[in-house]
């Protein structure tokens, strides 16, 4: 069984787009989504749609909650705020009611999914050693995936210390005899200095992860930022992923 696993959209419809053409090319068994799907970007209710079409698996991020009400928006970074009071103020029905019903953590074919991390599924960035220990002595799957942060990361453990680190296009990982955690990257807004829209390919049976980038235009999402208002630095930052 193969599965393709993103996170971190956004609201981003040109890159979602672009990766589902790309996951479609690859011809994957089934879709899982680990959350935000909204928060961001100008095309939340389309996003949603198309998830809610595709994906066997989602699960709900900090900013989809956020947006929903969940959180206190207080918790929040300023422009984050600001996207998320519009994205709340153009959200259709069938989108809210889509999101109100996901989870911050699943359990699919052997594997655990959070969208933050497995001690705290909704904010907690792993990014550190210390939480990459954490997050792998917290769990027992053989792969554990988590998104959030935005960078596309292949975590083990090795003597004692955590090996492996970012994961560009075209990296793998072998997820059998190691445990592995993985982040695929996000969709919608990269932030490891790659803009290129990010996923991950799973093969189950063979317990590899594949890494992919995609180009979308990136241009078309700026222009939907500045012509919806929201801040301008959401669309700046896009080209550069960061």
């Amino acid at each position: 069984m193969r599965v393709a696993v993103v996170s971190d959209i956004h609201g981003n419809l040109h890159a979602l787009e672009a990766v589902l053409s790309a996951v479609d090319a690859l011809e994957p068994d089934e879709l899982w989504c680990l959350g935000d799907i909204v928060g961001y970007g100008p095309r939340p209710n389309e996003c949603c749609r198309a998830v809610r079409e595709r994906a066997s698996v989602c699960l709900v991020g900090n900013h989809d909650l956020g947006v929903l009400g969940t959180i206190d928006l207080a918790e929040f970074s300023g422009e984050a705020a600001t996207a998320a009071y519009w994205t709340r103020s153009i959200l259709d029905d069938d989108a809210r009611s889509f999101l109100t019903g996901l989870r911050p953590s699943a359990e699919a074919q052997g594997l655990e999914l959070y969208h933050a991390s497995p001690l705290d599924p909704v904010w907690e960035y792993v990014l550190t050693e210390e939480a990459a220990h954490a997050a792998l002595d917290a769990t027992k799957a053989p792969a554990v995936l988590v998104g959030h942060s935005h960078v596309a990361l292949a975590l083990t453990p090795e003597n004692g210390e955590i090996a492996g680190g970012l994961a560009p296009d075209g990296a793998s990982a072998e997820f059998g005899e190691r445990r592995f955690l993985l982040n695929p990257g996000s969709v919608g807004q990269p932030r490891d200095g790659d803009p290129r829209a990010a996923f991950l390919l799973l093969d189950l049976a063979s317990r590899r992860a594949e890494f992919h980038r995609v180009e979308y235009p990136i241009e078309q999402t700026q222009r939907e930022i500045a012509d919806a208002g929201l801040p301008a630095i959401l669309g700046q930052r896009l080209a550069h992923g960061q």
